[in-house]
């Protein structure tokens, strides 16, 4: 079993309240979940309105399976023009 950790600091700079950011965080939350399996929530910043952070997990029965499917929530990420990406990391969890 390999499991493989995602996680991506955002800056949302077109949101004024906490109202229009959870707009923009909860269909790219909800979209990964349905398209790709993959357990995913905000872990940080809740309470800012213009950052948050996003965790996302996939478990596979190889590495190479875990990695597409991360590839895949990560472009799937990228492709919001609303919002510009921080930071991000992955890692591989025992």
């Amino acid at each position: 079993m390999f499991v493989l950790a995602y996680e991506v600091e955002l800056h949302l700079g077109a949101s004024h309240s906490l109202k229009d950011k959870r707009q923009v965080i909860k269909p790219i939350l909800e979209g990964a979940r349905r398209r790709f399996g993959a357990a995913a929530a905000e872990t940080g910043f809740q309470e800012q309105w213009q950052r948050s952070r996003l965790g996302f997990a996939v478990v596979g029965s190889s590495a190479r399976q875990a990695t597409d499917v991360m590839d895949a929530v990560d472009r799937f990420v990228w492709s919001h023009p609303e919002l510009d990406v921080v930071s991000s990391e992955r890692r591989w969890l025992e």
